[in-house]
């Protein structure tokens, strides 16, 4: 007797033979997995993958915004976070941020270096194997460095780069990630009681803080602001928008770390927050300027998307209104405003929107909690407890100042060991060519 196995014949005595000796000399089964739960686990495998669409999604937004002769230096850059923030969290961030608590709750210890005693049983409370929790967390720790690209872009040498994202993601993301879901209080009892859901102050606070740092350090772009240049493509930023909005739902209700009540809560208020941000930011320039902009919109979108981060696991659909609403009020003003204001050049407005949106979002925690959410016990100001507001904003200052501090110490000794900025020539040539020796769009005959 005979069977087809992708398209070959193999003969029943074979296969009777392989099998036997499969089972003679194959591997021994594999441990049991004590708390796993199938359910969970699949989700998280899922969000985990999300999570990580959202960094490409990121690449396009960024790349479509840049001029065309820089649009590559941001992919790579993006794609440089997929591969070298993962390898350093799998060696030594994960551990920073989830060991146990060294140094007065500062950081987390040497627990997993290497991965080292992590086995493969479940989470400390999760239905969730070990290492899929810490890939999980690997995913965020890729794109909240990768974040802060935008407000350096198309002069931040490549070399620096990749040394300032290295030393960031282990001295500024891992600690307050550590703060704030490693210890559940830690260093000075930052984070003790604050709503964090999936990363208002570990990712966007801390992103976009630091990102205004390294722009002021930078300095502007030549001829900025006199001489500036509209998206290269704006249809690329669209795409890397739709993909960053399908992303989150992994990045939100992913947080969850279960497929439970929870998750589903934060799975709607981003669609919702999402969407009332957008109508807001497109309403905006209807009354401003008489015509609503697709780029608005998009932008609009994204701080809908920053700013529900934190609220996800704590308002419910109604709140999310108004957290969507707010995020688009206040990113517009810090971006049409603060920015000339000041006269800072943050290229693609990574404070206006993650910064600023994340702020807003982790005080609007404080204002729309409500313990009608699925696994939230807390209310916020409109529901009768104005300490949670206080603690709010006490988590966001404190996050500033963090960020704000070791990432200006981290750029001058960078910059004094290697230089930042790129030279005029190559600014002027574009990044494409100068750093990568490469061209996103080629002539045709």
């Amino acid at each position: 007797m005979r069977f087809r196995s992708r398209g070959r014949t193999i003969g029943l005595g074979s296969a009777l033979g392989l099998t036997l000796l499969l089972a003679l000399f194959g591997a021994a089964p594999a441990a049991a997995q004590e708390g796993v739960d199938s359910g969970d686990t699949a989700w998280m495998l899922t969000a985990s993958a999300l999570v990580l669409l959202m960094t490409p999604g990121l690449a396009f937004f960024y790349g479509g915004l840049v001029r065309r002769k820089n649009v590559l230096s941001i992919l790579m850059q993006c794609f440089l976070c997929m591969g070298l923030m993962t390898v350093l969290w799998v060696v030594v961030g994960f551990s920073l941020a989830f060991g146990s608590s060294t140094m007065g709750g500062l950081i987390g210890g040497g627990d997993y270096f290497l991965l080292a005693n992590l086995g493969h049983d479940a989470w400390d409370g999760t239905g969730i194997p070990a290492p899929l929790f810490m890939i999980f967390q690997g995913m965020f720790a890729i794109i909240t460095p990768a974040l802060m690209i935008g407000a350096f872009a198309e002069r931040m040498k490549f070399s620096a780069i990749c040394l300032f994202m290295s030393a960031w993601l282990l001295v500024v993301y891992a600690p307050v990630c550590h703060w704030v879901w490693g210890s559940g209080g830690g260093f000075f009892g930052f984070g003790e009681g604050a709503l964090d859901f999936a990363g208002g102050t570990v990712v966007h606070i801390n992103a976009g803080v630091s990102a205004l740092i390294a722009a002021i350090v930078l300095g502007r772009r030549k001829g900025h602001p006199n001489h500036t240049s509209p998206p290269h493509n704006l249809p690329f930023a669209v795409l890397g928008t739709g993909l960053l909005w399908f992303g989150w739902f992994g990045f939100n209700a992913g947080s969850a770390v279960a497929a439970d009540g929870s998750a589903a809560n934060a799975f709607v208020v981003t669609q919702v927050a999402t969407a009332a941000a957008a109508c807001t930011w497109g309403l905006i320039d209807w009354i401003r300027d008489s015509k609503p902009t697709l780029l608005g919109v998009i932008t609009g979108a994204v701080a809908g998307l920053v700013a529900i981060t934190p609220a996800s696991g704590s308002v419910n659909a109604i709140g999310a209104i108004g957290v969507g609403a707010g995020a688009s009020l206040f990113a517009y003003l810090a971006v049409t405003w603060l920015k000339s204001k000041l006269g800072y050049d943050d290229s693609l407005d990574v404070f206006g929107v993650h910064g600023v949106a994340g702020m807003w979002g982790a005080v609007a925690a404080g204002l729309w909690a409500t313990d009608t959410v699925p696994a939230n016990d807390t209310n916020g100001l409109f529901n009768g407890n104005a300490a949670q507001l206080v603690t709010q904003i006490e988590a966001v200052i404190f996050t500033i100042v963090w960020a704000a501090v070791v990432s200006f110490i981290l750029l001058k000794v960078i910059d004094l060991i290697i230089g930042l900025r790129v030279s005029d020539d190559e600014e002027r040539i574009g990044l494409d060519l100068t750093d990568h020796r490469e061209n996103a769009y080629t002539l045709v005959d």
